[in-house]
């Protein structure tokens, strides 16, 4: 990966995340940023399986601290869970690294305060601590941990849950990789049988695997689905949406971890409350 040595690891993604957003034009989902930020850096395969101790990729780590540090800044507006979006601060002006550095240090030194600790350190030792997403990890670690046949049927439910009908597991019936197949309907004229393919991985998907996938299923449906835990390598994304053969939609570990909650899966929603600080300042 292209780094910046003069400044702390994830503060190097700041002007990248900036600059990738004003690419994406000014709004883009949190895959998009992702894959727009690893062609921007050229991070490699390597980077991307790095692990924190709780099992959280550093890439994803670094990327989410980043993103939390320009939403209290006011460059980006992350209301919307599935859209960042840059703020008219973000759009009006160039952001240099002694702008981000400035900005990373006066908004730390912030949280210090309220944690009541007054800390002085030099810039590359601004490094936040390793913190565990509070349910994403655990729940890939349980879907991790489920019976291939099991998982198989989870997908079934999932599919089912997000518009399918007649979806059925096939499990072991010897068809190359083909787990199941449904019928999605566009409108109430058209619909398209696809395919899917679930795979408990903790390892990257490779292009081999999709190929093998789209060989599976040729001749047999229009689109097909290959869903992982783990995450896909770039020429597995490239490969997916390669011209002149069926178009293949991947789902990894983190979009698979969106559509259960959004779809309440698995999940019990718990309301938290943060303190507005900003409310307060016109009784100060």
């Amino acid at each position: 990966m292209r780094k910046n040595e003069s400044l702390p690891m994830h503060v190097q993604f700041f002007v990248p995340i900036l600059k990738a957003l004003r690419e994406l034009g000014g709004s883009a989902t949190p895959a998009e940023l992702k894959d727009k930020l690893i062609e921007m850096l050229e991070i490699t395969e390597e980077e991307l399986e790095e692990k924190l101790k709780n099992g959280m990729a550093r890439i994803d780590n670094q990327i989410t601290w980043s993103k939390i540090y320009l939403v209290r800044s006011g460059l980006l507006d992350a209301s919307d869970p599935e859209v960042l979006r840059l703020t008219e601060g973000a759009l009006s002006r160039d952001y240099s690294d002694a702008d981000v550095l400035s900005i990373f240090k006066k908004i730390h030194s912030g949280f210090m305060t309220k944690r009541g600790k007054t800390v002085q350190q030099k810039p590359n030792d601004l490094e936040i601590a390793e913190e565990k997403s509070p349910h994403a990890v655990e729940l890939l670690e349980v879907l991790r941990s489920l019976p291939p046949e099991g998982f198989e049927r989870l997908c079934q439910r999932l599919l089912r849950s997000s518009g399918f009908t007649k979806v059925v597991v096939k499990g072991r019936s010897g068809d190359g990789g083909i787990d199941g197949e449904g019928i999605l309907e566009i409108n109430p004229l058209v619909s398209v049988k696809v395919i899917f393919q679930s795979k408990r991985y903790k390892e990257a998907v490779s292009s081999s695997h999709i190929r093998d996938f789209r060989g599976a299923m040729q001749g047999r449906a229009e689109k097909g689905i290959f869903i992982t835990t783990g995450r896909f390598t770039n020429d597995a994304r490239a490969e997916a949406l390669r011209e002149g053969v069926p178009p293949i939609e991947l789902v990894d570990g983190d979009k698979l971890i969106q559509l259960f909650e959004q779809r309440q899966l698995g999940l019990k929603q718990k309301v938290v409350y943060e303190v507005d600080y900003a409310f307060f300042h016109e009784y100060q």
